[in-house]
């Protein structure tokens, strides 16, 4: 944890190139085999610019060694390791992809004995092309996700689990003192995060391999606590007392499960936790009776009032379903054969929205696969959009249809039928999270837009900027199939080609 302050107050490292100076650590030949080089790096920048000098030397993983600096000869052995350096200061950067820099950046918090000499394989095979070295699949992709999974997990405990307790105002700065035990190497991140809550409040941090210090403006060093965590016991914390009242107040006796509650927080968080201290006897008043008569006290003093209300909003808000084929939103549900979710890549950059699933669609349970998927395949096909690659959804997941004869005719939905199914249409565009939308039709673009009034010719001319996305507008397919004139049909078709190119150029013009 050497010069955690440069890294604290510095920013977060830069995705696909680093700018900045590299920090001089040393690469030095081994001598116990020819072309070996042994590294020194102990933060996460120190590694990266020893990277850059390796990939362009073409330095392969198991010919590196790395150390720590704190560990090395800082004699004789600098002076050559500058050389090397300087005849490598021109080397290029290396360029890579925002989300594996952001990967390396995090799993570089991980605690393991192999963690800088993993993360330069990771990086080597990257280069050599094994793009597959950042899934799941891989077994070195796996490993770097479940070590970013571990950091994230523990930045978040550390958000939350954290206390700080107030020192006397004649004590001088810091005016909080908090102390932890994390498992990773997070507090950098942490620290941050503390300073942009805190403002002008100083505070210290201190876990057992290091203590930083925020005096208001900048993050340094700080001398550990003498008797770690026991050094916080001696403080006389007046905001503590007020904490433990306010959660003695607020803890519901009725809604207690012991087990979800240690399972939620973990054992080693306890420990530091004010509140822990309160747990064991709230408990045991829930056991022995405090769950049923909690609120009743409050309860029976009040004399409420009669207050009219029809009879059916009464009815108490219900919990919104986890599965297409559970949905009751509307009435639609009765008469179709299934739920017709979307389809397609899972982080595609385009989304297709259009209005419901036909026959076909509700017989096979995909979208867009009777007339209406072939002509927009074909339109696909002469923008030059591969439909592997987007995402294809309707705004309505069931079948509205009307007897006629044998066969079930496309009805429109009615507006409240289609606000009842946007939650599924965002649940879709938050998971997918597209750079472009496709609103194929009327009704697609008002459960796009979320407005009910919105026009389909008034957004045809240009894409317009909805939230996140971008949005462009153009006719459904089974709009063109009904077009009676040959004339105006191709000119429809036209349309719907060129906002599919459109779409597509607006990912292009977005990388």
């Amino acid at each position: 944890m050497a010069g955690i302050a440069d890294r604290l107050n510095g920013p977060e490292p830069r995705a696909g190139h680093a700018d900045e100076p590299p920090p001089q650590m040393p690469l030095l030949p081994l001598p116990a085999a020819a072309g070996r080089v042994a590294v020194a790096a102990d933060s996460f920048d120190a590694w990266r610019a020893a990277v850059r000098v390796l990939i362009v030397r073409c330095q392969p993983p198991e010919s590196v060694e790395w150390l720590s600096s704190t560990g090395m000869d800082r004699g004789g052995l600098f002076a050559e390791a500058a050389q090397l350096l300087h005849a490598d200061a021109d080397a290029p950067l290396l360029r890579l992809p925002r989300t594996l820099v952001d990967m390396l950046g995090s799993a570089a918090c991980f605690r393991a004995e192999d963690r800088w000499a993993f993360l330069y394989r990771v990086v080597w095979r990257w280069q050599q092309g094994q793009r597959e070295v950042a899934t799941m699949a891989d077994d070195d992709g796996g490993r770097l996700q479940r070590m970013v999974k571990a950091v994230q997990r523990e930045e978040h405990d550390m958000h939350a689990y954290l206390r700080f307790r107030e020192r006397p105002e004649h004590a001088g700065a810091p005016r909080f003192i908090a102390w932890f035990e994390p498992a990773h190497d997070v507090l950098p991140r942490v620290a941050r995060h503390f300073a942009g809550r805190m403002g002008g409040a100083t505070f210290m941090i201190a876990t057992p391999q290091a203590t930083v210090l925020w005096d208001g403006a900048r993050l340094h060093d700080a001398a550990p606590l003498p008797n770690g965590a026991a050094s916080l016991d001696q403080l006389d914390d007046q905001g503590e007392a007020l904490w433990l009242a306010y959660y003695r107040n607020i803890f519901n006796p009725a809604r207690l499960n012991p087990d979800v509650m240690h399972s939620h927080v973990r054992h080693r968080f306890w420990k530091h936790m004010p509140e822990a201290a309160l747990v064991p006897e709230l408990v045991s008043q829930a056991a022995a009776g405090a769950r049923r008569t909690g609120q009743s006290d409050a309860v029976g003093k009040r004399h409420g009032a009669t207050i009219p209300i029809a009879a059916d909003e009464a009815q108490p808000q219900r919990q919104q379903p986890h599965k297409l084929d559970e949905c009751r939103r509307c009435d639609l549900w009765q008469h179709a054969t299934q739920a017709v979710p979307g389809e397609g890549a899972k982080h595609a950059r385009i989304m297709l929205v259009g209005e419901q699933p036909g026959d076909q669609e509700d017989l096979q349970g995909h979208p867009f696969v009777g007339p209406a998927g072939t002509l927009l395949d074909k339109a696909l096909e002469q923008a030059g959009v591969d439909r592997a690659k987007v995402y294809v959804t309707n705004a309505v997941k069931h079948f509205k249809w009307e007897p006629r004869g044998k066969r079930r005719l496309h009805k429109t939905p009615a507006q409240k039928e289609v606000a009842a199914c946007h939650y599924w249409l965002e649940a879709e565009l938050a998971k997918v999270q597209p750079d472009v939308v496709v609103a194929l039709g009327s009704t697609a673009l008002k459960s796009v837009l979320e407005d009910g009034r919105a026009r389909l010719k008034d957004f045809m001319e240009a894409p317009v900027r909805h939230g996140n996305v971008l949005v462009v507008a153009t006719y459904h397919p089974a709009f063109i199939l009904r077009v009676p004139e040959q004339e105006a049909r191709e000119q429809a078709m036209e349309a719907l080609v060129h906002a599919l190119r459109t779409a597509h150029e607006l990912t292009l013009s977005s990388v």
